[in-house]
């Protein structure tokens, strides 16, 4: 099964570091998420990795066996 991984702020608001979902394009994934959680993970200055990897492109994402696409919100440091 796909993983959903959440770091920072985004964990606090997801109530979890991780989360496991269906294989299927992002958008359908993220349609059976509580709002409030889809809506910050598609803020425009969250970023994306899939296996790892930072995405450019956040079109047209599909979640297969094994993926994991981890969600990496703005981070601000001193």
């Amino acid at each position: 099964m796909p993983k959903l991984i959440f770091l920072g702020r985004l964990e606090d608001i997801a109530g979890a570091a991780e989360m496991t979902v269906a294989p299927g394009p992002l958008e359908q994934t993220l349609a059976l998420l509580d709002p409030a959680l889809a809506v910050q993970l598609l803020g425009e200055k969250v970023r994306m990795a899939l296996n790892g990897s930072l995405l450019t492109d956040m079109g047209c994402i599909v979640l297969d066996e094994g993926d994991e696409l981890a969600f990496l919100p703005p981070v601000s440091g001193g």
